[in-house]
């Protein structure tokens, strides 16, 4: 029996990495992506590393640009951002042969849903990557936190569960994939704090001030999920509100009691940022702004996030990148509602 034939869509960061991995190991991956990834690949390889060591260089790559690369495919990837899921599953549409397994490691909350909506005749999972990858140097993708993929639960796996193990990317099955992508949405909305900041992650998270903003930003989307009856799932070693309580420790505790949740490589940035550094559009729309929309749906507000929604889409026009932890602080806690 042939291997599968794997194919990544939109391959930025995370499908260059997430792809790479895979065919380091001798999997069969084509990658579609922007004609700017394309040259770095042809230039210089595609070289993924983590934080633990590994690391890994494809001199040769099936990358290109051209949408038709998924013709064939078992299993195809997608990871565009989430702006361009529309255009992607219309592309897709037009092109994956029937039964093909589509999976959307996307940030967000309804990519998988968009997807599915234009591909009848395939089926779509909802994934998630909870893990920070950064593209370190042209055709350099390194993963800087710990974290394993993780996916909805389906017997159509079963062709690629074994690719992705001996890639070191194990798929971690669940059955609620809703509440799981609510948790690591909570994580994510230190993505916008970590972009107006301007440092790296690790030395934005050991400062107070920064960490306040997140606390206040995922009290708020916590307290707006007590509302609508959804429970966030625990992914980490902590539960999500236990999470939230560790982060509002002052400093010397917050090292003291955090030593895994600094397990980061320092070199390690969110990818908004990046988009920001780039000047690129961020989905900040699809991490803080999921939190606004979910309020408006309730009749509630959510000024915090709403807030750095704000100051997001401020920076991606010229304004200020490169907060200080007080200085945030300071702009958010003014946001932040009284207790009822």
């Amino acid at each position: 029996m042939s291997a599968p034939a794997i194919a990544v869509f939109g391959a930025g960061s995370i499908g260059c990495y997430v792809g790479g991995r895979l065919a380091a190991s001798g999997a069969s991956v084509r990658f579609v992506g922007r004609e700017r990834i394309v040259r770095e690949i042809g230039e210089h390889g595609l070289r993924t590393s983590d934080y633990l060591g590994y690391d890994a260089t494809l001199t040769h790559a099936a990358f290109g640009t051209d949408p038709d690369a998924v013709r064939s495919a078992d299993l195809v990837l997608v990871t565009v951002k989430s702006a361009a899921t529309a255009e992607a599953a219309r592309e897709l549409a037009a092109r994956l042969t029937p039964g093909a397994l589509v999976v959307s490691f996307q940030n967000g909350l309804d990519n998988a849903a968009t997807l599915a909506a234009a591909l009848p005749a395939q089926r779509v999972l909802t994934g998630m990557v909870p893990f920070n990858v950064l593209h370190r140097a042209p055709g350099w993708f390194h993963q800087g936190t710990q974290g394993q993929l993780d996916v909805q639960r389906d017997a159509a796996l079963a062709p690629f569960r074994d690719a992705f193990a001996h890639a070191g990317l194990a798929l971690v099955e669940h059955d609620d994939m809703r509440a799981v992508q609510w948790s690591k949405l909570l994580l994510n909305l230190n993505n916008s704090i970590n972009a107006l900041s301007g440092i790296p992650l690790k030395r934005q998270l050991a400062q107070r001030g920064y960490r306040r903003c997140l606390v206040a930003a995922q009290r708020e989307a916590l307290a707006l999920l007590d509302a609508a009856g959804i429970a966030p799932a625990t992914i980490t070693a902590l539960p999500p509100r236990a999470i939230a309580r560790v982060l509002a420790l002052p400093d010397l505790l917050f090292r003291l009691v955090a030593r895994r949740m600094l397990a980061i490589d320092p070199v390690a940035r969110s990818s908004m940022w990046e988009d920001l550094e780039a000047g690129r559009p961020t989905e900040v729309d699809w991490l803080n702004g999921e939190v606004v929309r979910l309020a408006q749906r309730l009749g509630r507000q959510a000024p915090v996030n709403a807030r750095l929604q704000k100051l997001v889409h401020d920076a991606e026009q010229g304004g200020p990148r490169a907060w200080t932890a007080q200085g945030l602080w300071n702009t958010i806690k003014g946001s932040i509602a009284p207790q009822r």
